[in-house]
């Protein structure tokens, strides 16, 4: 266990938690918003990339550990016809246990730079064998490598332990391609609730909510901020 120093005031001036920023950057209407989400999420998830914002396609992931939840930052690889939200990693990693556990996940998109958020909740489902074989044959060479050499999320006694793993990792596929580990692999989430939140003055910002309807389509409500 490592000694960590007592904790410090962060302080209540300028620079401190009491910092604030008054959200103008556009407004979200009814008779702006289409019927469904996806059209609305495409057109924002443009906007993120236009405007420059740092991992526009991050997410972050939640999931749920008997009852508790985890997070953390995953990337949206993709839409499939379906509507199916598509992510990547190792299926044996702390994600990959729990969404076996349990499917039920929620996705944030943080575009904080264009005032923006995006909150989906949804059902998680192992990809087709084809589909994260040809997602990692996209992958640089390094990252399949690297992908066969970490046990994602297991215990390491240091970072040269990790150095090791990948040293062996190329030289067993020094020569000729590098396959996808079994282990590894990717999910599609359907989403059964999107969100969408824009940031106004004074805290008073727009929420949207699109509600999958059993009989088909979606239902949409505002929501106070």
């Amino acid at each position: 266990m490592i000694d960590e120093p007592a904790p410090v005031s962060v302080g209540d001036g300028p620079a401190g938690l009491a910092h604030r920023t008054d959200y103008d950057w556009g407004v979200l209407v009814e008779s702006d918003a289409p019927a469904g989400p996806y059209e609305l999420f495409d057109r924002w998830l443009a906007d993120a990339e236009s405007a420059g914002e740092a991992e526009f396609n991050s997410m972050a992931l939640a999931t749920v550990d008997d009852g508790r939840p985890t997070v953390r930052n995953v990337l949206l690889r993709g839409v499939d016809d379906e509507g199916r939200f598509q992510f990547f990693t190792n299926r044996d990693s702390r994600k990959g246990v729990e969404i076996a556990a349990d499917p039920h996940v929620a996705l944030l998109f943080s575009w904080l730079g264009i005032h923006r958020q995006v909150r989906v909740e949804g059902i998680a489902v192992p990809a087709p064998d084809d589909v994260s074989d040809r997602y990692f044959a996209s992958r640089p060479r390094d990252s399949r490598v690297g992908a066969w050499a970490s046990e994602q999320s297991s215990v390491l006694a240091d970072r040269a332990e990790l150095e090791a793993r990948v040293a062996e990792a190329a030289v067993r596929f020094a020569e000729g391609d590098v396959p996808r580990p079994p282990n590894w692999g990717g999910y599609l989430v359907t989403p059964e609730v999107f969100e969408f939140w824009q940031g106004r003055p004074s805290r008073l910002h727009d929420r949207l909510r699109y509600r999958r309807d059993p009989a088909g389509g979606w239902v949409r409500d505002r929501l106070a901020p």
